[in-house]
């Protein structure tokens, strides 16, 4: 038997006059540092060892002479036994794998039951639990998982391990929906505060594992959902040497994903200071009806001089659910994460069509008295396959709705005016919620749907006392640099500056602009344009029935010149088409519009 290479005798198995069989280890070498095997490759009797323990060799000496015999136990050709570093008794693990068994153990929510049963004892689920529900089964890969407070300086590590797993925050890589949209477009980043570690405050190792996260997800282009639960940053970490601890570079890191990726942020209980200002820059915030959401918690609040108050007190749900905060309110963490995963799924790809709703309702959603009120949200579901609507920011804004949903699989945004506000006028706020409703589209490639209602931009003292030019001017300046396809559908009223904001800027901006024969088309409200452009044949007439007579029938004249039919002749809009066939239209123009690459147009927002 030869040396495989230059090395040291580290140890012989074998003596001269044993007998050994093919695979038995004969002698260990060292080179570089590192130990090889050799192992017999036939049935022999070693006759004579050549070198002893410590010397060199070089590759190819002779290190044993042996005879051959008859194969004994194994039979030649069987591979050699895993013998190195193996327990003795059958089936025991490698000690150093038990050791690492027993550290990951020390991570999991069975180490710490009290607080996993306090935690129960709210009416609350633990990190773990929430991301285990999130993600597919089997699923989630964990990063940072051994990762403990950075407090060796005050805290023995024993202590650490066992009070600060994951240095309170659970982060890696896990499959949702994969069995609708496959593995890879399933995949995302997946980030939990554990509220039960040091209450999911923001440490020094938490936020490296954050920024690893987030590296990943902007390099692989992967969703990210974040469970924001927590106090915010950690004053209590003293492993490194700072002062006001301001260069974390997580914040600016989790702002960079905007419009590059979907981002969802969940709160459930108290989530404050840092921890919000990460849910504040997602795209979809979802919560829970016992959350609180702030930037600053009671500490900061009293430590600032404004005062001693309760964390209840503190941006509730109902508040923040109101002012457009919170995008989708639910009742508890089941909830809030089969809403992250259903608003997921708009974004991971097409599906099969699903079931159509009864496309003859449309016919009766819009009152045949022009001046009732009705809900568009029914022409929305009557429109998109069933079940498959995801209203967002239902508190906020409420002059419009907006919406994700699927028509015939493919996902879009719908928004529509709501006439059961301000008769459909655009305030400051439906404004600012259907403008960010377009960049959230566009950013992320989904074709658009207008359901036009409204008599125009809201006007008078007060609402421009809002900065009303600035806000209705995004609609206008969002909707220039849109790459999505955009269809505009007039239900009832498209009345002046509002019902081209509702259109892209313009009815000849979108894809194409229809209209169902109730709508009714003029600069202005009607009746107001028949006020003021009639101001003299009425003035002319005595007050009372005579006068008001007429102004009927001027307005009568106006409605029949403004009628969608009449609008058609003239090619302001493309067609006036029956409402049971609208869904037909949206399927056609979306299988033939193109979602552009991104562009690198720039704009400055009105507001």
């Amino acid at each position: 038997m030869r040396s495989p290479l230059a090395a040291q005798i580290v140890e012989w198995k074998v003596a001269p006059g044993d007998q050994v069989g093919v695979g038995d280890l004969l002698v260990v070498l060292e080179s570089m540092k590192m130990e090889h095997e050799v192992r017999a490759e036939a049935s022999v009797r070693v006759i004579e060892l050549r070198y002893s323990v410590g010397e060199s060799v070089q590759a190819g000496d002779v290190l044993m002479t042996s005879e051959s015999v008859q194969p004994t136990g194994r039979k030649a050709g069987a591979p050699p036994p895993a013998t190195v570093g193996r327990p003795p008794g059958e089936g025991a693990l490698r000690a150093d794998l038990q050791r690492l068994i027993d550290r990951q153990a020390k991570t999991l929510d069975a180490a710490r039951p009290e607080a996993v049963a306090r935690r129960h004892a709210q009416g609350l689920r633990t990190a773990r639990e929430n991301v285990g529900d999130l993600c597919d089964e089997d699923s989630f890969i964990e990063y940072g998982a051994l990762a403990i407070a950075a407090q060796r300086s005050r805290r023995s590590e024993e202590d650490l391990i066992d009070h600060t797993p994951a240095d309170g925050m659970v982060t890696g890589i896990g499959s949702i929906n994969g069995a609708v949209h496959g593995p890879e477009r399933s995949r995302a980043v997946v980030m939990a505060y554990d509220a039960t570690v040091l209450a999911g405050t923001q440490g020094m190792r938490n936020h490296q594992k954050t920024d690893r996260l987030l590296g990943i997800a902007l390099e692989q282009q992967l969703p990210v959902v974040l469970f924001a639960e927590g106090g915010g940053g950690r004053p209590g970490d003293t492993d490194m040497p700072i002062v006001a601890g301001l260069h974390v570079g997580t914040f600016a890191s989790f702002a960079r994903l905007s419009g590059q990726v979907p981002v969802v942020g969940i709160a459930s209980g108290r989530c404050f200071a840092g921890n919000a200002a990460l849910l504040g820059c997602c795209d979809v915030v979802i919560a829970t009806r016992h959350s609180h959401i702030g930037m600053g918690g009671p500490a900061m609040i009293e430590g600032g001089g404004l005062g001693v108050v309760s964390p209840e007190h503190i941006g509730p749900s109902a508040v923040q659910h109101a002012n457009g905060v919170i995008d989708v309110l639910v009742d508890d963490e089941p909830q809030a994460v089969a809403a992250a995963r259903r608003y997921l799924s708009f974004f991971q790809g097409r599906v099969p069509g699903g079931q159509a709703p009864d496309a003859q309702a449309l016919r009766d959603v819009v009152p045949e008295n022009r001046l009732r009120v009705y809900d568009t949200a029914l022409a929305m579901a009557g429109l998109v396959d069933v079940g498959s609507l995801l209203p967002l920011r239902t508190g906020f804004g409420v002059g419009i709705h907006t919406a994700l949903a699927r028509i015939d699989g493919r996902a879009v945004g719908l928004m529509a005016n709501n006439p059961m506000h301000l008769g459909g006028a655009i305030d400051p706020d439906a404004a600012d919620k259907a403008a960010r409703f377009m960049q959230l589209c566009n950013a992320h490639g989904l074709p658009m749907v207008s359901l036009v209602d409204t008599p125009g931009f809201m006007v008078g003292p007060d609402i421009e006392a809002q900065a009303q030019v600035r806000h209705v001017s995004r609609l206008f300046v969002g909707a220039a640099g849109l790459r999505v396809p955009f269809f505009s559908v007039v239900l009832r009223k498209g009345y002046g500056l509002g019902a081209m904001g509702m259109t892209a800027g313009g009815f000849h901006s979108p894809a194409f602009t229809v209209a169902w024969p109730t709508a009714e088309f003029g600069a202005m409200g009607l009746e107001g344009a028949v006020r003021l452009g009639y101001r003299k044949e009425l003035g002319a007439v005595p007050e009372g029935p005579q006068r008001e007579d007429l102004f009927e029938r001027l307005l009568a004249q106006q409605i029949a010149n403004g009628a969608a039919m009449q609008m058609a002749t003239t090619l302001e809009i493309d067609a006036v088409i029956d409402p049971a066939h609208t869904r037909d239209w949206l399927i056609k123009g979306l299988a033939g519009a193109k979602v552009r690459e991104l562009g690198t147009r720039r704009f400055i927002d009105t507001w």
